[in-house]
């Protein structure tokens, strides 16, 4: 039975402990992600009113994820994470309470769910950071591929348990698994103590909140591997995930025959992005960032394929190649970030990434409808391919990200790409 469990999680307890917190946790967003939806309309609330709660999760990030990544380099990272999860557990058992009890309202969700947004940004830096303070560089590979299989996993998983939990309990009931996810995970973090790095006073000298931020830029500028695979990474996030997240039941609806094909598509992607994970883990590249790019390129061609007017079988099984690209590109992007940027520096970097990401993909989810109502969903999906797949390829024609080492030449702390 052990010889089944992955070298890392037996050999880095400290690590075990916070992939069996965050397992639970990401299961418990997944059913959150079906949930909330269902709970906004269980109140007579509109599509709009789905689009204006969702909207207030994210749109936090674009206020907070530096100030997150400020604050993760100055304290304890772990401290910040459980505070983080105890905040998002209040959130989600107060709207589980008020749905279960016939009192919510779509106002009093989106103001939650700001407040859980303001959790998130500050949650995503410090989890980054923290990752390198628990695994050693060498295995960081392997734990950042196994944290990639589980939010892939939960593609697959998560829906089907959200459906048979809204089924048992309502939206409210679901909400209150995903609420007792963040306690389980802050339990854990609650016991993982003190973990190796520099010391708290060593991680970030105190030159105030913008010198601060002014250092991460610093980090971000200076090494253009960095800054221009972030830039890669909004276009996907912005042009690409559109085409996932609306245009793409837009035309399942219309001419594939319903949300049944569309769940077809979907599984294949979430079984696709598991085997990406799986390559991820045993796959150690010299030059892993060359191997990202082309992951990416693989990636940025999903608008193509929804718009292609292919049988949706086809479409399904393209969609898996991508979701292998997607899952390759985060985990090498991710480790690599972790291997070169200095410790005491990495979650502002992180914030700069999370930044360009999560915090401006709600612009791309705003403007895809109104792109698609005014030159065709088929003319905007091709439009949104001929953006970002060029974007993919100036990504691996560059030589700073084809040549980068799986590790650097020096420490991380004297590295100046």
């Amino acid at each position: 039975m052990a010889a089944l469990i992955p070298e890392v999680l037996r050999v880095e307890r400290q690590f075990a402990r916070l992939f069996v917190a965050q397992s639970l946790s990401v299961l418990g967003d997944r059913v959150s992600f079906v949930a909330l939806p269902f709970a906004v309309l269980s109140i007579g609330g509109s599509a709009a009113d789905v689009g204006l709660v969702a909207a207030a999760g994210l749109l936090p990030m674009l206020v907070f994820t530096l100030a997150g990544g400020v604050w993760a380099d100055r304290i304890p990272r772990q401290r910040i994470m459980l505070v983080s999860d105890l905040v998002r557990c209040a959130v989600q058992t107060a709207v589980a309470v008020l749905l279960l009890t016939g009192t919510a309202r779509v106002g009093v969700l989106a103001a939650l769910m700001v407040v859980f947004g303001v959790a998130d940004a500050f949650f995503l830096p410090a989890s980054t950071g923290l990752l390198p303070l628990l695994v050693p560089s060498e295995r960081l590979g392997e734990a950042n591929a196994l944290r990639g299989f589980v939010h892939s996993a939960g593609l697959v998983v998560g829906p089907v348990l959200a459906g048979a939990l809204v089924a048992a309990a309502g939206p409210g009931g679901a909400l209150l698994a995903d609420a007792a996810s963040f306690a389980a995970s802050a339990a854990v973090l609650a016991r993982l103590g003190a973990v190796g790095g520099r010391a708290v006073a060593e991680r970030a000298e105190r030159l105030g909140f913008l010198a601060e931020l002014r250092v991460g830029w610093q980090q971000v500028r200076q090494r253009s591997w960095v800054w221009s695979s972030m830039l890669v990474i909004a276009v996907y996030h912005v042009v690409v995930l559109p085409s996932v997240f609306v245009l793409g039941p837009v035309l399942a609806d219309r001419e594939w025959g319903g949300a049944g094909a569309w769940a077809v598509v979907v599984t294949a992607f979430g079984l696709g992005a598991i085997v990406g994970d799986v390559c991820a883990y045993r796959l150690k590249p010299a030059r892993p960032m060359a191997v990202a790019a082309v992951a990416m390129v693989v990636a940025s061609c999903q608008a193509l394929i929804i718009g292609s007017g292919a049988p949706v079988v086809v479409i399904a099984l393209l969609e898996a190649c991508t979701g292998v690209g997607v899952s390759l590109f985060f985990v090498l992007w991710e480790t690599s970030l972790q291997v070169h940027i200095p410790e005491q520096m990495l979650s502002r970097v992180s914030s700069y990434d999370h930044l360009t990401a999560e915090a401006l993909m709600p612009l791309g989810l705003v403007l895809a409808g109104p792109l698609s109502e005014g030159i065709g969903v088929h003319r905007a999906l091709f439009g949104m391919t001929a953006l970002a797949l060029p974007a993919g390829l100036v990504l691996l024609a560059l030589p700073a990200v084809r040549g980068l080492p799986a590790r650097p030449a020096t420490t991380p702390a004297s590295t100046n790409p």
